[in-house]
């Protein structure tokens, strides 16, 4: 996968590394949610990103997490596949300050 270049606000430096650190946890969290069917606590988790991502300039952490929220409650055969998506979004960023 092409790395992914994101220019942020150089406001956020000390707490991006923190949240991504956050993101890559959150993506074993869910797995094991996932393996015991804990399909509620997975909503919660992607509730949580959708309203996160885009207030650090991570819009497509939103859109997997609003993804998680709903495909939780109806289509929870896809979860592996957007965490797998997570997973590799977080592996390719690229991200400088301004």
């Amino acid at each position: 996968m092409e790395k992914i270049k994101l220019v942020l606000d150089k406001d956020l430096m000390d707490i991006i590394p923190d949240y991504i650190f956050h993101r890559k946890e959150d993506c074993s969290r869910i797995m094991k949610l996932f393996e015991e069917k804990n399909f509620e606590e997975i909503s919660k988790i992607g509730h949580k990103m959708a309203g996160s991502g885009g207030g650090y300039g991570f819009d497509e952490i939103s859109r997997i997490g609003k993804e998680l929220e709903i495909k939780s409650k109806n289509e929870p055969e896809t979860i592996p596949a957007l965490v797998e998506r997570l997973d590799a979004y977080l592996d390719n960023i690229e991200i400088t300050y301004e």
